[in-house]
């Protein structure tokens, strides 16, 4: 990973200070040789990283103290928690500390104190508990950046694979009915634009899955790539986008097929992250696409249940933290991309 040495540092928020987040922070700093992490500051509870690691850590009161105190200590702004909380026991005062550290990451990234931000797992019902409205981090993210989520979209990566899902968080049985040719094409432009932008790809390469067997068989199975996928397609080729598609999405994902796209639009939640996650599970890096800051996080949860037993692995937010660099030293060197 080359980084320009100009970027100001990658913010980490630590997400809920009972969760795996604080953890897998404090061991990304103490492997960022191993992982060749860019300097970063977490953003959270210091309680919270104490009660389940004894390195050092450096409070830092400006971003731009970060790069001279990173071999000295895990850099942090602090954000104390209301409470202190027990690893693996969320509470409401958890709850308000990550979405405070959140909030902070986010306007630190906004003003270009920070050059990206990588969130930590958060537990959407202990937020739900203190009258948070959003469905997850994504839309609270886009909120404050002044996006409508209408706007942006989710993009899961690794290593060798990209994918964007249409619709993420509904029951299997709603998702046709909340498909669109419109809502296809947002997507899908929203990722075209993110390929470019976070990653340097001037003409990407979009793969469009089906929704039924077989891609509907020619309708045999089903009309929704006839009459929803097929007219966004055929749109998005129109302005000029190379897009591909609909595709039978169980031919979609063996290796010699991913090496002929750079990312899969896939229609509903589990036809994008089961793919990811069987290939990456350990490297999965949830990336919103369509702001005006760069925002990753791991493709994990908070796992309380190992929350403070040193079983957590790093890697995903090591992946996180190094996705998060590279595409905004991408924004930076190609910045403002031409767009169609």
């Amino acid at each position: 990973m080359v980084v320009s040495p100009s970027l100001p540092p990658i913010a980490v928020s630590l997400g809920d200070p009972s969760g795996i987040g604080p953890e897998v922070v404090a061991k990304c700093w103490d492997q960022r040789d191993r992982f060749n992490l860019p300097p970063f500051v977490a953003v959270g509870d210091p309680r919270s990283l104490t009660q389940v690691w004894d390195g050092d850590i450096a409070v830092v009161d400006d971003p731009r103290d970060v790069e001279s105190a990173f071999d000295q200590g895990l850099p942090l702004l602090a954000v104390p928690a209301a409470e202190s909380g027990i690893a693996g026991l969320p509470t409401v005062a958890g709850a308000h500390c990550s979405l405070d550290s959140l909030e902070i990451a986010v306007g630190l990234a906004r003003s270009g104190s920070v050059s990206a931000v990588a969130t930590g797992p958060v537990s959407k019902q202990q937020l739900y508990a203190i009258g948070f409205s959003h469905p997850g981090q994504t839309e609270f993210v886009a909120e404050r950046c002044g996006v409508s989520p209408g706007n942006v979209a989710m993009m899961l990566a690794g290593p060798t694979l990209r994918t964007v899902p249409v619709t993420t968080h509904l029951p299997l049985a709603d998702v046709a009915g909340r498909l669109t040719p419109q809502l296809i094409e947002a997507r899908a432009r929203a990722a075209l634009r993110g390929l470019q932008r976070n990653f340097g790809i001037a003409e990407p390469v979009l793969a469009v899955a089906g929704l039924n067997p077989h891609a509907g068989e020619g309708g045999a199975l089903g009309r929704e790539e006839i009459d929803l996928i097929t007219p966004a397609v055929e749109a998005l080729r129109a302005d000029g986008w190379r897009v591909t598609g609909p595709h039978p999405a169980d031919t979609m994902f063996h290796a010699s097929a991913r090496a002929r796209y750079d990312a899969a639009l896939c229609m509903y939640h589990d036809q994008a992250l089961i793919p990811l996650k069987a290939l990456h599970f350990e490297e999965g890096v949830n990336i919103t696409l369509g702001l005006p800051i760069v925002r990753t996080a791991p493709d994990h949860g908070t796992a309380f249940d190992i929350a403070g037993e040193d079983r957590a692995d790093p890697r995903a937010m090591a992946a996180a933290i190094t996705m998060a660099a590279s595409c905004a030293a991408h924004r930076a060197a190609h910045s403002p991309v031409p767009t169609l």
